[in-house]
């Protein structure tokens, strides 16, 4: 899909200010979209919105489907009724630059609780009437999600697998009995999604009336311990107790020596092929509902992926196997015509990658971050070697801040030596043509945004100029992430001048 020259920001939504530990769909979210107006901005980049699991990873969801309670905002839900003031006076004095999930969720989740009790308690007829048609026309993927998560709180919140036998292979006996018994919880669980639904389309309108598109991102794997592959076992390659017996990952790259196991279950593909990929379709479809476009997460994992078996404790025993390719792109494309997709194509790519992106016309990505180290590739991602179709980023969620990753020795965030370290720090300097290393980060700004690359992508750290304190995540690294936060007061109208100039000069 030919997208319009244009630039955008980078945010995730629970990096959002907000005085109730996370980032909302409150006014933060609302002065967020004014400053990307103000801005010259047309795209609002988040990552995955859905049910966090473990390690509170936005890749590692309860759903692929379904949003996340904890953003939804309380001060709207006070503004419908269904909380008080004197509710959110209750809130503790949160870290203003971080996200304390923990503390968060045990602050927050009785309020969510006590909203979804007012509403079924003194609900209007319109609302609920609103209510009973978002639960009948999300059916194919709510009944299993709110159950999958009333089944967790029944057991703890232990994995699925682990449950007796009964449910965890869903006979309907046992499927019929639980649902009675936790008729009350599958109500609140779903009065969440209907209200996740109606702040977030409240702001999607927000952003379109300001000429502001969301982009989302849908991750090719998803979690073992989901509602998925509870309710579609025969999807993912399991063995007879659920367990998976091969799982994702990616070989030893420029961030770990080892590779990257994300232990995700491995598809059938051939399974969902069969079955015209309707799973697929049906999850598509449902981001389309939420975002303008997507960013379509390990793209050359459709053309082919890195298969590890269970079990093993890295990456680096895994193999090369044969994606969907082809077949799943038509698949799509017939259903939803052009695809309002950007491929993250980073990686070892391939020829048959690149082949693949191209024959369905999707842009591909490119991180100015890579461009002058010692990867053979490096000089794919220097901006005079661009070409139109890409996504120009100059970092993304898996990279250090800008300034970080400048001021950084290389130690502990990458492959890289401290030899590697001042050689790329030289080739950047020359090629970026700057002197002040204050301005590392305006410096790679401009060189995205003044590229022919349609798109040119922001992470609001960079244009903070934070540090190495505001990375997203570390690869390979299983907690301390996803944590940071845009502090209140910071988005001035100063820095909003600056980046309307570059998007003004630029032709974005």
């Amino acid at each position: 899909m030919k997208f319009l020259r244009c630039s955008g920001i980078l945010l995730h939504c629970t990096s959002l200010p907000s005085r109730f530990g996370v980032g909302d769909f409150g006014p933060g979210a609302y002065e967020f979209a004014d400053f990307l107006s103000a801005a010259g901005q047309k795209l609002w980049q988040v990552l995955p919105l859905n049910p966090t699991g473990y390690g509170d990873s936005p890749y590692q969801c309860f759903s692929a489907f379904a949003g996340n309670p904890q953003l939804l905002s309380l001060e709207l839900l006070r503004d419908r009724g269904l909380l008080q003031d004197s509710d959110l006076s209750q809130a503790p004095d949160f870290p203003a630059d971080s996200v304390d999930y923990q503390a968060m969720i045990e602050f927050k989740r009785p309020l969510l609780l006590r909203a979804a009790e007012t509403f079924f308690a003194d609900a209007s007829a319109t609302d609920r009437a609103a209510y009973d048609r978002f639960c009948v026309s999300a059916s194919p993927w709510l009944d299993d999600f709110a159950l999958f998560m009333a089944l967790k709180d029944a057991h703890h919140g232990a994995a699925w697998a682990t449950w007796e036998a009964g449910i965890r292979q869903r006979d309907p006996r046992a499927l019929g009995e639980w649902t009675r018994r936790l008729a009350s919880q599958l109500q609140v669980i779903k009065f969440w999604q209907f209200e996740f639904s109606r702040q977030w389309q409240a702001l999607k309108a927000y952003c379109r009336e300001r000429e502001i598109r969301l982009m989302g991102d849908i991750p090719i794997y998803v979690a073992h311990d989901s509602a998925d592959v509870w309710a579609h076992p025969e999807l993912f390659y399991l063995d007879d107790r659920g367990n998976p017996t091969v799982v994702s990952g990616v070989p030893p790259d420029y961030f770990s020596s080892t590779g990257q196991l994300w232990g995700n279950p491995i598809y059938r593909w051939d399974l969902l092929k069969a079955g015209g990929y309707g799973w697929w379709i049906e999850r598509f479809r449902a981001s389309l509902s939420l975002f303008d476009m997507v960013r379509l997460d390990h793209f050359r994992g459709f053309e082919a992926y890195w298969e590890v078996p269970g079990g093993e404790q890295t990456a680096v025993n895994g193999r090369w196997v044969k994606g969907p390719g082809e077949s799943f792109l038509s698949a799509l494309r017939d259903e939803f015509g052009e695809l309002p997709i950007v491929a993250e194509n980073l990686g070892v790519i391939t020829p048959p990658v690149e082949e693949l992106r191209h024959k369905f016309g999707l842009p591909g990505m490119s991180v100015l971050q890579f461009a002058f180290g010692t990867d053979p590739q490096g000089s794919s991602f220097r901006p005079h070697n661009y070409t139109r179709d890409l996504a120009a980023y100059t970092g993304g969620h898996d990279n250090d801040t800008t300034v970080g990753w400048w001021t950084s020795s290389g130690a502990g965030d990458s492959t890289r030596s401290e030899q590697e370290v001042r050689e790329e720090r030289a080739l950047a300097r020359a090629y970026l043509n700057f002197q002040d290393d204050s301005q590392i980060h305006w410096a790679m700004i401009r060189a995205v945004m003044a590229s022919v690359a349609d798109l040119a992508m922001v992470p609001l750290q960079d244009v903070l100029g934070l540090g190495n304190e505001a990375r997203m995540n570390l690869p390979g690294t299983m907690s301390g992430n996803w944590k940071w936060r845009c502090r209140p007061g910071v988005l001035t109208a100063d820095l909003s001048a600056r980046l309307k100039s570059l998007t003004t000069l630029f032709d974005r």
